[in-house]
């Protein structure tokens, strides 16, 4: 199967790199240091995302947010330009829901299927192929590319109609977000008690506290180690996606509309660039009060 894969960044590259090992020929097409890298592994160029569609079975899709979706997809000299009727696009950037929606409406009148198919796990686990990728489309779809997923992530999950997965992503990084908060204060509450960090998180990460999400970033916390797998820029991109989801919806999420602001507040400090972690570095400003090994 010839595969186009657009979008070459963080999350993107590994996620290339691994089809390329699973023995999928891609077509690639970017102006990036990780293009030329992947065209050494034996991905072939494009002249464009018109190209890309034109040369391929199926295109995927990974970028930053629904703009540069639309304008990927359905914009001028975009795939939906090239694209032959009987393709599958499987986005799996972390967009709109609604988006999506209009993605797919476009592209059925071409004959072409789509599935929204975001993933959570970050960087680390983009590497190892084993993210969990939540999908939306229709079953005979996802059922003929799932093991093209299955290659990039050890968890596939068809949620429900186009749209779908989006849903299930908004829902992942609200609980994740808040997670991560709640690790934050819990944390810096213990240190500024004269409690060592390192001890509480052996006591309780194997109680009903323990989550991925603190064994996860406790320990960059501990080491003071921001690094991004996941940036709060990108985190509050999907804060607001789920917000104004929730407003159309009429759903209440009164806890990620407080964080927003706590991420937005960290974003100004400096802090957009650093992984999502950072967001301890709030409570901690507020409580002159570091938590560290």
């Amino acid at each position: 199967m010839i595969i186009g894969f657009i979008g070459l960044g963080i999350m993107g590259a590994p996620m290339a790199r691994n089809l390329i090992k699973a023995g999928y020929k891609l077509v690639v097409y970017s102006k990036s240091k990780k293009y030329d890298e992947l065209c050494a592994l034996g991905a072939e160029g494009a002249a464009s995302y018109k190209d890309i569609a034109a040369k391929s079975e199926l295109v995927i899709t990974m970028l930053p947010n629904s703009p540069q979706v639309k304008e990927v997809l359905l914009g001028a000299d975009g795939v939906i330009e090239g694209i032959k009727s009987g393709t599958t696009v499987i986005d799996m950037s972390s967009i709109a829901p609604s988006v999506s929606q209009e993605i797919g409406k476009a592209l059925k009148s071409k004959a072409v299927q789509f599935l929204d198919a975001p993933v959570s796990g970050g960087e680390p686990k983009a590497v190892e192929a084993t993210l969990a990728i939540m999908v939306g489309g229709d079953k005979a779809s996802f059922d003929k590319v799932k093991p093209v997923l299955e290659k990039m992530g050890s968890s596939v999950t068809l949620v429900g109609g186009i749209g779908s997965g989006n849903t299930a992503k908004l829902a992942n990084q609200i609980i994740v977000a808040l997670n991560i908060a709640a690790v934050s204060e819990a944390f810096v509450l213990a240190a500024k008690a004269g409690v060592r960090p390192q001890a509480v998180f052996d006591a309780i990460k194997g109680g009903l506290a323990g989550s991925t999400v603190m064994n996860a970033k406790v320990p960059m916390i501990l080491d003071g180690n921001f690094k991004p797998g996941f940036s709060i820029e990108l985190h509050i991109k999907d804060l607001q996606n789920a917000l104004d989801t929730a407003h159309d919806l009429g759903a209440p999420v009164p806890l990620t509309a407080g964080l927003m602001e706590t991420m937005q507040f960290l974003k100004n400090d400096g802090y957009a660039a650093s992984d999502h972690s950072a967001i301890v570095r709030y409570w901690e400003q507020m409580a002159k009060q570091e938590v560290r090994k």
